[in-house]
């Protein structure tokens, strides 16, 4: 139990602490007019509360990842603890602050446009081409999983053919109109459902007395049933994304950017929604790891129901809440991903439509943009669920890799620094290369020659870096761009 208080105090304190000195290397400015102003359309640009866009970016961002990604990482016990905390404070807050306030600076650009302004058209043609893949999967993997989730809970005849059509709908209304008509005014509930379930459960910790195991000596190793094929590193850090890190955060902080008020606001949306994750994503760890005894008790469970974390939230939910506290955590549980689901298609929208210069403002332009990424992701949803999650995974991390040498090399040319993101922009480097190398979905390899290839990879990025900074440095006089 000490070690989850502290974790918890932890993160609290990384955000008014780090956060803080965050804000500072940026240099948010409260004087400077924002988007929702400067390109105020009504449709995308609207300016709204902090409030409401912290609301709406938490629930963009929480999505299966920091409750489903929590639970199957808990199987590795406390280093998992360690994970959310270290990297949501230095990885995935700063990722999303600095990716955030970048879009802000920059009239509310989407992230290949602003990789492209600071890397190179080839850079954001890649950024392009993956971030759309990205978000489409995130859409499909969202639309599947709460249609799962909605068909085990009411009766057969609304089966997860029924749920799929449904939520379909909603993400096509919710990528069309406005975002004040309806993101805006339904997600007040959903909001509603995803911190009662998140504030109760972490109350039945407590009220339960849970045996949550402590972050020791003797307790941070690999409390995995198969060690050897799934190593702590990289496995763990793929595992827990959303808690920790995720590339699919940066796609989606554009949105909100283009509604900001006033820059010195950025941190309570951008680094503070990512906190607010994570504490969520530790919850559901610490839950995972007690409810069932100990970890081995979770594995033990987990196989027995075919490694579905779902089953574990279900489970865990109506057994501390009770029959209607279980059913709200639920549909807490489902709200998370179907709000991210209909701002992954939101932002696929306007990444295209920033990529074309497809103006917005008419509802016609914006059902022609949406109507074949919708139909690109109907055809993928007749891929098995499993495959798409595991490249969702491993594309989503690496898009988080892909964020923060972006980051960095704009700190360079900013005369910033850098070191803040170059430092989890390598982690994530080698968590991502090695992954690649020994996952089932990769290319299958021993985990030596992971490790190797994953070091070589990482090494090589950082000399070719270290070399264009310091060329850099000697050619160019390093302005801050007024326009910015």
């Amino acid at each position: 139990m000490i070690t989850f208080i502290c974790s918890i105090v932890l993160l609290i304190g990384g955000y008014f602490i780090y956060g803080t000195f965050v804000e500072k290397q940026f240099g948010a400015d409260g004087n400077r007019k924002t988007p929702a102003y400067e390109s105020e359309d009504g449709v995308d640009y609207v300016p709204m509360s902090w409030s409401k866009i912290f609301l709406i970016q938490f629930l963009n961002i929480a999505g299966l990842g920091p409750i489903f990604g929590a639970v199957l990482g808990a199987v590795y016990g406390p280093s998992a603890f360690i994970w959310i905390v270290l990297g949501s404070i230095f990885g995935g807050a700063t990722h999303d602050y600095i990716s955030g306030m970048m879009s802000l600076r920059n009239n509310g650009m989407s992230l290949p446009e602003i990789a492209g302004k600071y890397m190179g058209n080839g850079f954001k043609q890649l950024m392009r081409a993956f971030t759309l893949m990205l978000m489409i999967l995130v859409g499909v993997v969202f639309v599947a999983g709460p249609a799962k989730l909605l068909a085990n809970m009411t009766p057969e005849v609304l089966d997860y053919t029924f749920w799929i059509i449904t939520i379909f709908i909603y993400y096509i209304l919710a990528t069309i109109l406005p975002i004040d008509k309806l993101i805006g005014r339904i997600y007040p509930f959903f909001g509603f459902a995803l911190l009662f379930m998140a504030v109760g459960i972490g109350i039945s910790i407590f009220i339960q007395g849970a045996p949550i195991p402590e972050a020791s000596l003797s307790n941070l190793h690999n409390m995995n049933a198969d060690p050897d094929k799934f190593p702590i590193f990289p496995m763990l850090f793929i595992s827990i994304a959303c808690g920790a890190i995720s590339g699919f955060h940066a796609t989606q902080s554009p949105l909100m950017a283009r509604c900001l008020k006033n820059e010195k606001q950025g941190r309570r949306v951008f680094y503070g929604a990512m906190i607010a994750e994570a504490i969520v994503a530790l919850i559901w760890a610490a839950a995972a790891m007690s409810f069932f005894g100990n970890v081995g008790g979770l594995q033990q469970f987990l196989a027995d129901n075919g490694n579905n974390a779902a089953v574990v939230v279900d489970e865990i939910s109506h057994s501390w809440l009770g029959k209607f506290g279980g059913l709200l955590a639920i549909i807490g549980v489902v709200a998370a991903p179907i709000t991210s689901g209909d701002t992954a298609f939101r932002s696929a929208r306007l990444i295209v439509a920033d990529f074309l210069k497809y103006k917005q403002k008419k509802v016609i332009n914006r059902i022609i943009l949406s109507a074949p990424i919708f139909i690109a992701g109907f055809f993928i949803l007749q891929v098995n669920f499993d495959v798409i999650w595991r490249y969702f995974a491993w594309s989503n991390q690496t898009l988080a890799a892909f964020t923060l040498w972006m980051i960095t090399i704009y700190f360079v040319r900013m005369n910033k620094n850098y070191w803040i993101t170059l430092l989890p922009a390598l982690f994530m480097t080698m968590v991502t290369t090695t992954y690649l190398i020994v996952a089932p979905e990769g290319f299958r390899l021993p985990l030596n020659y992971g490790y190797a290839i994953g070091f070589i990879t990482t090494t090589s990025l950082l000399l070719c870096f270290a070399y264009w900074a310091t060329k850099l440095r000697k050619t160019e006089s390093i302005k801050v761009n007024s326009n910015e």
